[in-house]
């Protein structure tokens, strides 16, 4: 990267502006929008647009912050104790037209409108840089147990180097073809799992049928443990997989073998936690109820769960799908004065319709390639996640000499907005 200055980023900010929530209903001069939050952006990133809440907000408001392809939505307050404010996402025409209304960015958010002089998708992938790079920590200040993105320092001492714009251009084109490859295996697993689902409702989501069983006739209904926080000798980065319900919230991903943490053999040994093979459904039953995910391998999981072992003749598919599909019914069911909670023994009592074992036979048959498929692109996704995240920081310093790569006129990145 032949650089010859470096600018604060500000200067190549054209607009920044503060995003809206609005109400729930319709006022006197709203107008009906979609508002994207933080929370947003792991899923949008991944070409997973849909589910932006609809709100309704002040037109003077919306015209001043409708987005654009192109534009850069900051998150603006919000973080955690290990995750700072200051992630990004790109906004594209492709989300643009998922919605029939105008896109605004929440509240908590900021819309980055940067002028002609960069790229806007090099911007972006800048910023993923700076963020990944953990930058943004100097760039928040907490307030009342909410971190704060402190945009001001941000725009006069984050600097960005002024390169040619066809280096910008080269360098954004070989980080979106991955992001692009991403974003096509996503969708692929939204349509499977669509076929999946219809199917199973199918043959067995019918209306008028009583229910002739409950939940303990077609598999094990098994809880989780917590090994002892004050005891580190029971927690590790390479051990037996231990699943919580933060790790489902904080992926889209079908199937899991192993969480934030794993635990030991003495953590294993040390409470009631069991080990549960793979192809187990696990099914969060508190806070909150109704996450659903495959173990990929021998997997335990905290106290969170109540996940099913299925029976030999009945299978991972039938029990995935209709935890999927009856997730609303069992919370429900669920109990509790703090927080509601679904035991092991409503669990075990929920009714349902047990399948005829030849029917379930061969629908365990049809959908045995589709979730190996499945499983099979998010394994390529996390091959590609950890590419993308090597490449960033090498093409960001000029590591990597790119003055050979072609790019496609116009571009035919997807997360080109120009």
């Amino acid at each position: 990267m032949e650089c010859n200055d470096m600018v604060p980023i500000g200067k190549l900010i054209e607009l920044s502006r503060s995003g809206g929530w609005g109400s729930e209903s319709s006022f006197d001069g709203s107008a009906r929008v979609a508002v994207i939050r933080g929370a947003d952006f792991p899923s949008v990133q991944q070409g997973n647009y849909k589910g932006l809440p609809i709100r309704f907000e002040k037109k003077a408001k919306v015209e001043s912050v409708e987005l654009r392809a192109g534009d850069i939505v900051l998150e603006n307050s919000g973080g955690t104790a290990t995750r700072p404010t200051g992630r990004t996402v790109l906004i594209t025409q492709t989300l643009i037209d998922s919605y029939d209304c105008p896109i605004i960015p929440a509240s908590f958010c900021r819309l980055l409108r940067f002028s002609s002089s960069i790229d806007n998708t090099f911007a972006f992938y800048w910023l993923q840089e700076m963020y990944r790079a953990g930058r943004t920590w100097s760039y928040q200040n907490r307030s009342t147990g909410l971190s704060n993105f402190q945009f001001k320092v941000f725009s006069a001492t984050e600097y960005i180097p002024v390169i040619s714009a066809e280096e910008q251009q080269r360098i954004a084109y070989i980080l979106a073809e991955v992001d692009k490859k991403i974003a096509l295996n996503n969708r692929t697993n939204g349509y499977l799992e669509d076929l999946l689902l219809s199917r199973y409702d199918y043959l067995f989501n019918k209306d008028g049928i009583e229910p002739n069983g409950v939940i303990s006739d077609i598999g094990e209904v098994v809880g989780g443990a917590t090994p002892s926080k004050k005891k580190p000798e029971y927690y590790t980065q390479q051990g037996i997989g231990w699943i919580t319900p933060r790790d489902l919230s904080n992926t889209t991903d079908k199937f899991i073998a192993h969480g934030a943490d794993d635990i030991t053999q003495l953590g294993y040994d040390s409470c009631s936690v069991r080990l549960m093979p793979a192809g187990t459904v696990l099914f969060s039953s508190r806070a909150p109820i109704g996450y659903v995910a495959i173990a990929a391998d021998e997997v335990t999981t905290n106290q969170g769960f109540k996940s099913i072992v299925p029976n030999d003749d009945i299978g991972t598919a039938f029990i995935y799908c209709f935890l999927k599909q009856n997730k609303e019914r069992i919370a429900d069911a669920g109990s509790g004065t703090t927080f509601p909670e679904v035991s092991g023994r409503t669990m075990k009592s929920i009714e349902l319709v047990i399948p005829d074992k030849d029917q379930c036979a061969e629908f365990s048959e049809w959908a045995s390639p589709i979730l190996e498929h499945q499983q099979m692109l998010e394994v390529e996704n996390h091959k590609l996640k950890q590419l993308r995240d090597t490449l960033l920081p090498k093409l960001m310093s000029g590591e990597i000499d790119v003055s050979k790569v072609e790019v496609p006129t116009p571009p035919n990145s997807h997360l080109s907005g120009r």
